[in-house]
């Protein structure tokens, strides 16, 4: 078959990522990807998952959040609750001739919400030589909208534990917790930090500059609403302390992004010794109305 000839294998993915992007949860989305054998002898193929493999087991020893980063060596994030492959691909196996292409379909079937599902191809060829790794990763959300952007602040694990949305310890000792009111919303957390670098007291330096993106995902679900509606709240108190925020209010089409982008530039008042807390908030509508806390941690840092 040609093993001891280097076969050039050919792959249309641009780097070694393939970004499924968003979809809703209990629905798919799916793209493909060519391979061009470019040999001059026919390639044997097959196509692997590694939440498939047996070696899986082997690469969860210790637990991702309790590893350092450095030690964070497993590509398998988060999978289906229902045991079935979040990612799919066809087809998994044959022979590509001289000078042709093979199709590849990937297809991404969350079963609930989550940011951190991921997986690894692997196309091996003659049982034994590995050609490409091409890492998934998808998102899903129970609902239309998602805001990306801003610092970390959670682990790309599952918890195994139901946090409640309203804290017990705030209810009076013995009484039974009330209904939540149509008033009552949950604030998701957003942390965006901006460094304002001065390389030169004398001379003005560039702003800090941030970007969130709010985004509609495309569904198949019928919806009377087509657009996600999205408004930051104090914007003109944002603006005395510095901030220039654009836009601050728009709408997003389903399949479509749109940018807020953020600068800083300190005031007049600012105390460098200090560094500039401040919070808004962020009102997405969509199918539903959901509030992210926009927190805004600016600080001027000296240059090297």
């Amino acid at each position: 078959m040609g093993t001891g000839v280097a076969s050039i294998i050919m792959c249309s993915i641009e780097g070694d990522v393939l970004n499924m992007g968003y979809v809703i949860a209990t629905e798919s989305v799916s793209t493909s990807f060519k391979l061009q054998n470019n040999s001059s002898l026919p390639v044997m193929f097959s196509v692997r998952l590694d939440s498939l493999s047996g070696r899986r087991s082997e690469a969860q020893r210790l637990p991702r959040f309790l590893a350092s980063p450095a030690q964070r060596t497993e590509v398998v994030g988060t999978q289906n609750f229902s045991g079935q492959s979040v990612f799919s691909v066809v087809p998994v196996e044959g022979i590509m001739d001289p000078g042709k292409t093979q199709d590849f379909t990937v297809t991404f079937s969350p079963d609930h919400e989550s940011l951190y599902f991921s997986d690894r191809l692997q196309v091996v060829l003659f049982e034994k030589k590995i050609s490409h790794q091409i890492f998934l990763k998808g998102m899903a959300r129970e609902h239309m909208m998602f805001v990306e952007g801003g610092d970390t602040l959670d682990v790309p694990v599952e918890s195994l534990t139901v946090v409640p949305l309203f804290d017990p310890e705030h209810r009076e000792a013995g009484s039974k917790p009330d209904p939540p009111s149509p008033e009552a919303e949950e604030l998701r957390p957003i942390l965006v930090t901006l460094d304002y670098v001065q390389f030169d007291t004398d001379t003005p330096a560039p702003p800090a500059t941030r970007e969130l993106q709010v985004g509609c995902i495309r569904t198949t679900q019928p919806s009377p609403k087509k657009t996600v509606e999205f408004s930051l709240d104090s914007v003109s108190s944002l603006q005395h302390k510095g901030f220039s925020i654009e836009p601050s209010k728009g709408s997003v089409e389903r399949g479509q992004t749109k940018t807020i982008s953020i600068s800083w530039v300190p005031p007049a008042n600012f105390d460098p010794d200090h560094p500039l807390v401040v919070s808004a908030l962020l009102q997405l509508k969509g199918d539903v109305k959901e509030v992210y806390k926009v927190i805004f941690v600016a600080q001027v840092v000296t240059g090297t």
